[in-house]
C-alpha cells in the first residue's frame, strides 16, 4: 500500500479530469460570438458548441421574458467546420477511454488494497490505467488547441438561414467549455503519469514466486 499513494493520486486526478472531460462536452460556449444585428439574436451574444449553437432572444415571448434558442447539428450538416466535426469524435473517444483507464486503475487498486501480491494483477493494471489517461488527456488537447485557434483568428462558420446566425461574428472568444478542456487535458496527463511511474516492490517474497 506504502508504494501506490501516486497511483491513488492519478485516481483521483483521473476521475476529476474525466468529470471535466464529461462537462467539457456538454457544455454550448466552446465559441462565444460578439453579433452586432440584435434583431433575433437579443443579446448580441451567441454560444456555438460541438452539438448545437444557442442565442438568447425576446421574440414570441411575454415583454420582460427571455428564450433561450438552439439549433441542434447532424451529421449530414456539411457547414460544420473540421475542428468541430473532429472534437465531437474525439471527445467522446476521450470520455470513453479515460472510463476505462479508471476501471484499470481501480482494478490495481483494489487489489493493492485487498492485500493481493500477484504482480500481474496489479503493475500492468496501473500501466494500462496511465496509457488510458495520457491517450484521453491527448484526444481532448487536439480539439480545445484546435477551436482556440479558430477562435483566435475569428474564422467563421457559414450557417444557413434558418439558424438565424450570420456567417461572421463581429468578435469571439474561447468559452468556458474550453477553460474546462484544459484543465481536464493537465488532470489527466498529471494521472497518467502517476499511474505510469509504479514500480512493484520487490522483496523476498516476490523473488521466491
Amino acid at each position: 500500500v506504502s508504494t501506490s499513494h501516486l497511483q491513488l493520486a492519478a485516481f483521483v486526478l483521473g476521475t476529476v479530469g474525466w468529470i471535466l472531460c464529461t462537462i467539457s462536452m456538454g457544455i454550448v460556449d466552446w465559441r462565444v460570438w460578439h453579433v452586432n444585428n440584435t434583431t433575433i439574436i437579443s443579446s448580441g451574444i451567441a454560444w456555438v458548441g460541438i452539438w448545437k449553437v444557442c442565442f438568447i432572444s425576446y421574440l414570441h415571448v411575454s415583454p420582460g421574458y427571455k428564450e433561450q434558442f438552439c439549433h441542434k447539428f447532424s451529421g449530414y450538416d456539411s457547414f460544420i467546420p473540421h475542428e468541430i466535426y473532429a472534437a465531437q469524435g474525439l471527445m467522446l473517444i476521450a470520455m470513453f477511454t479515460g472510463l476505462l483507464g479508471l476501471a484499470a486503475t481501480i482494478f490495481a487498486l483494489r487489489n493493492v488494497y485487498m492485500g493481493i501480491t500477484h504482480k500481474t494483477l496489479i503493475a500492468p493494471f496501473f500501466l494500462v490505467g496511465g496509457f488510458f489517461y495520457i491517450f484521453a488527456g491527448l484526444c481532448i488537447l487536439i480539439p480545445v488547441s484546435w477551436n482556440f485557434y479558430s477562435v483566435t483568428h475569428n474564422q467563421s462558420i457559414a450557417f444557413p438561414p434558418s439558424y438565424y446566425m450570420p456567417s461572421s461574428p463581429e468578435a469571439q472568444e474561447a468559452g468556458a467549455a474550453i477553460s474546462v478542456g484544459i484543465v481536464a487535458v493537465i488532470l489527466l496527463l498529471l494521472s497518467g503519469t502517476f499511474s505510469l511511474s509504479y514500480r512493484f516492490p520487490m522483496t523476498a517474497n516476490t523473488i521466491t514466486k
